[in-house]
């Protein structure tokens, strides 16, 4: 869950400290050689260097050196090495040196194109790293959670994601979620205190822990344990285990093993064959182990990385920033976005236009108690109270004569939030002051406040003309909060059964009109078969008056009681059809979020509240937005510099553009060296001679690489940006065989005209097979990149220029000098020339042919490959 940057545990480190939630305030600060207001930044910076930084993972940043080295590291690479080994053994220098020189080029290549999507994703990562508040010099500072230490006094707050392991110091109604970490789903209160040696992790309610997150309230807390000696440090073995893949992941990984072991077949068929034939060992040796590296696809791992770094860079300009490289795929394949209304499709700037009594007039009153209430909070910050708190100060409103006495948080049960405080001129009793949700507030009601300012029973009618007004203005699109009021004795503290017997107050009427380009950003995504769902908190009624004018489909809704009365196998049938879910709590968001994929969804969830963090890991891609609070930003797999739906469709379309060039890599190479394999299988035993030298193929296997790495910048077409994408393993397998046997049947009609036609010799026909080979692999880059017609379809600028630059280079490689005599080429006849590039064009045409075939079928399945 957290990982920033690491370095390897030294032995200097001091070992977790022992049942310190046994011992005071000052123990711990003694045990930690701290003080109440924390460390002088100098101590901090020294611990640092002592322990280490804040991490349960020994992952380092790998430096450009050990990405360099380890280039080195792949099985292919070394047994070119020791090919040249030999090679310079039995003193074929120049053998020995060309293979040599291929080698640092190719792995010069890949490392240049490595190391630039590996410093993307660092500075991603930097961009997206959590801090925490600090106490450093006395002075209350922000800190990345790496640099957070043994003896640090950290302030915690409503959404923060808590960094090590803490004593708590002191704690105002802080209610802290630890289901990362035992699993409990209701947060847990924390306050100050001693507790036994033998209180289990889940009772100590003095402590806080690393990977936790806090629901509400304000904290500080010294720090204890960091990194591996924290409790989430002990089981950190979970945590660095290899991940689990996802299924394009997997697929990917299939298919090179696959094509690895029948290379590993055809080679040592090939080598077999050539000594059958007495062929000279070492020429047969170095063709085989040039085969074997020609027919693998040793750049799919880094095409792949390149190409979704690439991709996570394009989007970061567009101002999404993905924190996993796989979520692009997911973002790609997203075919119901899922999102809360405030923010998104409203403009997110909450005002308060209105304070009423129970009889529907403007009570300055009842907006002083709800200004009291939205003051004295100290939970969950929230628009609603900054509203309220604004309309206060603007209206000259003060909390003067009222002193803070307890507070009953908010959560997401009971929906509202409880004020104590004790009125300057009544010492004998104290005011209860009650906001939240309407439907939540009211039935603890028993009476209302009359015109005339005394209390009257809140009985049938009375209760229908409130409901009544509170409809309407639902209706007219305005978020509706209820305020009650209650006088009550002096006693030690309050409790939630002290919300009852109430005297309902009035009503607070807040504005958030919606954002008039969310509805094009909701028509835009519709075009890419995204469809949009609305689930929220607010009442049904604004839940439908925003979705009416935004053009969302108001008739289909889902409440929160509706849904907590309904199986599981009714959700999965009805969410699949329902456009708005209003009353819902965080439960059933995630609830919704996993009927949506029963049915075959892949779901996108937008949100960035505490109460978001449980839909924003069960979806298929989790949206959040930079400014949301820690715990959102942390579970989200995407995140976004700003809170618009537009961006979303940006992200979108860049998603399933990076997913669309990755599989063109794939697709491409699978076919060509399946259909290299068919080839090398078939011509070996039946050819005089090597059809191809050693030094002749790993030239080829390089030149032919060198368009592979601009494909990650390649332009593609809008009808693939136009639906979602899923990469099907049979779809590709059909797709291997079709394509690679086109290239196949083409291999052995420019060995037959070689041989029989043109009679070539040894040279000429190894000469003409690299040109041919080389030619062919190129055109079918451009040929195969897209779905339509090859001419019809523009490429990325890149692409177009290296493929023409290397074919041009591969047609006058024979009769360049020092090229042709280094490589062992001949020139070439302008007729066996000619014919050549005839059968390469014949190539072109019969693959677009295939091509056009291929995608009209898989058209008609309505299964598009990508």
């Amino acid at each position: 869950m957290l990982q920033p940057r690491t370095v390897s545990r030294t032995a200097a480190i001091k070992a977790p400290v022992a049942a310190y939630w046994s011992g005071t305030e000052e123990a711990a600060l003694r045990e930690v050689e701290s003080r109440r207001d924390g460390l002088s930044a100098a101590e901090a910076a020294m611990r640092l260097t002592r322990d280490g930084p804040n991490s349960v993972s020994d992952e380092r940043i790998a430096s450009w050196l050990s990405l360099l080295l380890h280039q080195f590291a792949s099985p292919l690479v070394l047994i070119l090495v020791f090919a040249a080994v030999v090679a310079g053994i039995v003193q074929e220098w120049l053998d020995a040196a060309i293979i040599l020189a291929i080698v640092l080029g190719s792995t010069l290549l890949s490392f240049a194109q490595e190391y630039r999507a590996s410093a993307a994703v660092a500075e991603l990562r930097q961009r997206l790293a959590l801090t925490t508040r600090v106490r450093r010099d006395g002075q209350v500072v922000s800190a990345p959670f790496a640099d957070v230490v043994r003896g640090d006094v950290i302030l915690l707050s409503a959404g923060a994601v808590i960094p090590a392991d803490g004593f708590v110091l002191s704690a105002t109604d802080l209610l802290v979620s630890e289901a990362a970490l035992t699993g409990e789903s209701f947060p847990v209160e924390k306050r100050p205190g001693s507790l036994a040696v033998a209180t289990p992790l889940a009772q100590r309610t003095n402590s806080v822990f690393l990977g936790t997150s806090v629901r509400s309230g304000t904290a500080e807390v010294v720090v204890m344990a960091t990194g591996r000696r924290t409790q989430f440090g002990a089981i950190a073995d979970r945590l660095t285990a290899k991940p689990i893949e996802s299924d394009f992941a997997q697929s990917v990984r299939r298919f090179g093993a696959m094509l690895i072991r029948v290379m590993i077949v055809v080679v040592l068929f090939v080598l077999t064959a050539n000594q059958l034939l007495g062929r000279p060992f070492l020429d047969s040796l170095l063709f085989a182990v040039a085969l074997g590296v020609g027919l693998s696809p040793e750049l799919l791992p880094a095409v792949v990385s390149v190409t979704l770094a690439a991709g996570a860079r394009s989007l970061a300009r567009s101002g999404v920033l993905v924190r996993h490289l796989e979520a692009i795929e997911n973002l790609g394949s997203m075919t119901v976005l899922c999102t809360d209304k405030t923010g998104t499709l409203t403009e997110g700037e909450i005002v308060l236009t209105a304070a009423v009594d129970a009889a529907g007039r403007p009570s300055r009153s009842v907006e002083q108690l709800a200004y009291i209430n939205a003051a004295f909070e100290t939970g969950i910050e929230n628009p609603l109270d900054q509203a309220i708190v604004a309309a206060g100060a603007a209206a000259s409103l003060s909390t003067e004569g009222y002193a803070k006495v307890d507070e009953i948080p908010y959560d997401f049960i009971r929906k509202r939030l409880t004020i104590v405080v004790q009125p300057s001129n009544q010492q004998d009793q104290r005011l209860i002051i009650t906001k939240g949700a309407f439907i939540n507030v009211l039935p603890l009601c028993a009476t209302y406040l009359a015109a005339d300012g005394h209390e009257s029973a809140l009985d049938t009618v009375s209760r229908a003309k409130i409901e009544a007004d509170y409809q309407a203005r639902s209706e007219q699109g305005f978020r509706v909060l209820a305020l009650a009021t209650r006088r009550i004795g002096v006693k030690p503290d309050y409790v939630m059964a002290d919300e009852a017997e109430m005297c309902f107050a009035g009503l607070l009427i807040f504005a958030d009109p919606p954002k008039p380009e969310s509805g094009a950003a909701i028509r835009d995504l519709a075009s890419l078969g995204v469809a949009v769902k609305v689930i929220s908190g607010d009442n049904r009624h604004v839940v439908a008056s925003v979705a009416r004018a935004l053009g969302l489909e108001a008739a289909t809704l889902l409440t929160g009681p509706d849904i907590a009365a309904m199986k599981d196998e009714a959700l999965w049938n009805l969410a699949q059809r329902t456009t708005l879910f209003a009353e819902i709590d965080p439960q059933q968001k995630e609830r919704i979020i996993r009927a949506l994929q029963r049915s075959g969804q892949s779901v996108g969830y937008l949100g960035d509240g505490i109460n978001d963090a449980p839909a924003l890991y069960a979806a298929d891609v989790g949206i959040s937005v930079q400014n949301a609070v820690d715990v959102a930003r942390e579970s989200a797999d995407v995140v976004l510099l700003r809170r618009d739906l537009g961006v979303i469709r940006q992200g979108v379309e860049g998603g399933r553009r990076t997913f669309a060039n990755t599989l063109k890599y794939i697709c491409i190479t699978i076919s060509a060296n399946f259909g290299n394999m068919i080839s090398m299988a078939v011509a070996t035993p039946l050819l005089p001679f090597l059809p191809m030298a050693a030094t002749q193929i790993l030239l080829n296997n390089f030149m032919s690489d060198l368009p592979a790495m601009a494909i990650s910048s390649d332009a593609v077409d809008a009808p693939q940006l136009a639906s979602s994408q899923r990469l099907r393993v049979a779809d590709i397998q059909l797709f291997m065989i079709v394509f690679g046997l086109i290239s196949s049947v083409f291999d052995l009609i420019t060995f037959a005209a070689l041989l029989l036609v043109f009679r070539t010799g040894e040279a000429a026909f190894q000469t003409s097979w690299f040109v041919e080979s080389l030619l062919t692999e190129l055109a079918v880059v451009l040929v195969l990149r897209t779905h339509g017609p090859a001419w019809k379809s523009q490429p990325g600028q890149l692409l177009l220029w290296i493929t023409t630059g290397v074919s041009l280079l591969a047609l006058v490689a024979p009769y360049l000098g020092p090229v042709s005599s280094i490589f062992g080429f001949t020139p070439l006849p302008l007729p066996l020339l000619t014919s050549l590039v005839a059968i390469a064009l014949g190539y072109v045409l019969a693959t677009e042919a295939a091509k056009l075939w291929f995608y009209g079928r898989l058209k008609q399945k309505q299964a598009p490959l990508i």
